[in-house]
């Protein structure tokens, strides 16, 4: 309303427009006061201003992923006091919202004749320190030339991803990849008693995979059949690559740009990303905090 008295007063007068559109003269010239000294405007409008640069900051360095949630608590690990609902209203009069995950995709091909470990984890994805659980699973994405496969290891404890790889192949070498990854950046030693939950796919069943768990003193632990739930931490994350990955972009041209964007975007999920279950804290945070937290244990002994 004030843009169009602004848009017309020259000529048509500012009164006989305030007249038509039921609005006080003095309302409109209190407008343009404030814009011309912004510290006449309330105090709310101020803060409001202030909270929404803010916000902006801090949604944009989600790569534009975070939802009103995952902004408030990343402002408050700030020290910026504001209330959710705050933040709700502000990032709806700004048109910013986070993403949203889409269904899951099965990607498990099975042989029924396989034997299998024991299921040791039973849905039960909370452990009491990392390099405890670590559980693994595959994705699929469609590029120009093709399906690209994309493997994950990632560490219960924190949700961390310490393992991963991409493929123009679902074999077993594609997913031992991302095991040998893993393996390498944790260092499994026999006391850790680390065991290592699956899917029933026919690559985490194959002879090289399993020699390799042996190798590494990992404990092998295989969900039951016909039960999604019983890999759902891993599922979990692969739904939260897809959504803040893959989907975002209408299409990818080859399997180097998938490789980037994958690279980049375990970075920031270990390193910057808020994770709900775990505090609201990234994971590689949450790590930190365990390990100081055993050492002080260990001083105190």
């Amino acid at each position: 309303m004030m843009a169009f008295i602004d848009a017309h007063r020259q000529d048509l007068g500012i009164e006989p427009i305030c007249g038509e559109l039921a609005v006080a003269p003095s309302s409109y010239h209190e407008h343009v006061a404030r814009l011309v000294d912004p510290s006449r405007r309330p105090e709310r409008a101020r803060r409001d201003e202030e909270i929404c640069r803010q916000i902006k900051r801090v949604y944009e360095d989600s790569h534009s992923l975070y939802g009103s949630r995952k902004v408030w608590h990343q402002l408050r690990r700030e020290g910026i006091a504001v209330a959710k609902c705050t933040v709700e209203r502000l990032m709806r009069s700004m048109g910013l919202a986070g993403i949203r995950r889409g269904k899951k995709t099965v990607t498990t091909i099975s042989d029924p004749k396989a034997q299998c470990p024991l299921d040791k984890v039973n849905r039960e994805f909370r452990v009491s320190r990392p390099n405890a659980l670590w559980v693994v699973d595959f994705t699929y994405v469609h590029t120009w030339v093709g399906f690209v496969y994309v493997a994950f290891v990632i560490d219960a404890y924190a949700r961390r991803i310490v393992g991963w790889k991409v493929s123009t192949s679902a074999t077993a070498g594609f997913v031992l990849d991302a095991l040998e990854q893993a393996i390498h950046a944790r260092r499994p030693g026999p006391d850790d008693g680390l065991i290592h939950h699956s899917d029933r796919g026919v690559q985490y069943l194959a002879m090289n995979y399993t020699q390799r768990l042996a190798e590494a003193n990992l404990v092998p632990s295989v969900e039951s059949v016909g039960d999604s739930y019983d890999n759902a931490l891993a599922e979990t994350i692969n739904g939260l690559y897809k959504a803040e990955v893959i989907w975002r972009q209408r299409s990818w041209p080859s399997v180097s740009a998938v490789e980037m964007a994958t690279l980049s975007w375990v970075d920031w999920f270990n390193n910057h990303r808020l994770f709900g279950p775990i505090g609201y804290i990234p994971p590689a945070e949450a790590e930190a905090n365990a390990y100081a937290a055993l050492e002080t244990l260990d001083m105190v002994a």
